[in-house]
């Protein structure tokens, strides 16, 4: 789809592709209503602007966790490089996953596009030693490079 294309959706259905980027439904109907977009980045940037700390929690329930076999589509794309990590790494990224999980309530949100699963891992690993407050507002740093990258490649499909 083009952003032209985008832009020309009614509102519904822009709303709708907007939750497959992002399942935080107050950012996809701000950023829908906001259309028309001259350009990928002028998307981008509305996005990055729409996104609220409250959209945090919809958002978290839309994402698996890294490396967790049930990862689908765009999710499964982005993490491949944990798919082919050994079983150590993988191992210990379950772990890590079910620590971050009892320390902040949520899952470990991450870009993970090209990124490596030992990387991913280290990552997870300093991430715990952060204080609820900061954690939650790198998160939502992640989920809007997230939302970046997913928004590009709609636009350019």
């Amino acid at each position: 789809m083009t952003v032209q294309r985008f832009n020309e959706l009614p509102s519904a259905e822009a709303e709708r592709v907007l939750l497959a980027c992002c399942s935080a439904p107050r950012w996809a109907r701000v950023v829908a209503a906001r259309r028309p977009f001259p350009s990928v980045d002028a998307l981008q940037a509305a996005a990055a602007d729409a996104l609220r700390d409250s959209d945090l929690d919809d958002a978290l329930a839309g994402h698996p966790r890294i490396g967790d076999h049930v990862a689908s589509g765009v999710s499964a794309r982005e993490q491949a490089a944990v798919t082919a990590a050994g079983d150590e790494v993988r191992d210990a990224l379950a772990e890590g996953n079910r620590a971050y999980e009892r320390r902040f309530g949520h899952v470990y949100l991450v870009c993970a596009s090209g990124r490596s699963a030992e990387d991913l891992l280290a990552t997870l690993q300093s991430r715990l030693a952060n204080d609820p407050a900061t954690e939650r507002k790198v998160a939502l740093g992640e989920l809007a490079e997230i939302n970046r990258l997913r928004l590009r490649e709609l636009v350019a499909s």
